[in-house]
């Protein structure tokens, strides 16, 4: 029991999901107005990328960022949230480029539980997100639905190809992070 100043007994708020993950999540991080993001920052990886805005190819599937920035740039949905804003962000990016060099995201998959992703919007704020998992899908069980699908609060995906590789067919599964914002600066 806690004394309150008004000298009643009450118990203390129970902490919400995020707070129970990441106790230092303040529980009013509400999410931002929408502002394109234009830099992903993963110090844990090494990742320094600009991003670019991608749509949905003819078969509605989220494209993949230029071919010829493999190594360099991230993109995320651009018609849908932005990151920060309440709803899943989704930000996608290459395990590796067309000549076996290593792309923008190829350490996603060793991104740890508390790694901390930033990412720098037009709006000059920038939106910290703490993650919370990664998991390895095969692509052809890809639980669309987790991945995609939003609970409402400012959350973020990251996605690139993972698992085995097969020369003719490529990745046989995709890695995706799943964070949670935590702070804005």
């Amino acid at each position: 029991m806690l004394l309150l100043s008004g000298g009643r007994n009450e118990k203390p708020p129970r902490p919400s999901a995020a707070q129970a993950l990441f106790p230092s999540v303040h529980p009013t991080i509400r999410g931002l107005p929408p502002a394109d993001p234009v830099r992903i920052r993963i110090a844990a990886i090494g990742v320094d990328a600009p991003m670019t805005p991608l749509g949905l190819d003819a078969a509605g599937t989220l494209q993949t960022p230029p071919r010829d920035k493999a190594d360099v740039a991230a993109g995320w949905y651009g018609d849908g949230t932005t990151p920060g804003s309440a709803g899943t962000a989704i930000v996608a990016g290459h395990v590796d480029t067309p000549t076996g060099a290593p792309g923008v995201f190829y350490r996603l998959g060793a991104l740890t539980k508390g790694a901390t992703i930033e990412i720098s919007r037009t709006d000059r704020k920038t939106a910290v997100f703490t993650v919370r998992a990664v998991e390895l899908y095969d692509r052809k069980k890809f639980p669309s639905k987790k991945v995609y699908g939003s609970s409402g609060r400012p959350e973020l995906r990251l996605i690139t190809c993972g698992g085995d590789y097969v020369k003719g067919t490529g990745y046989l599964g995709n890695t995706v992070v799943y964070a949670t914002l935590t702070a804005v600066t």
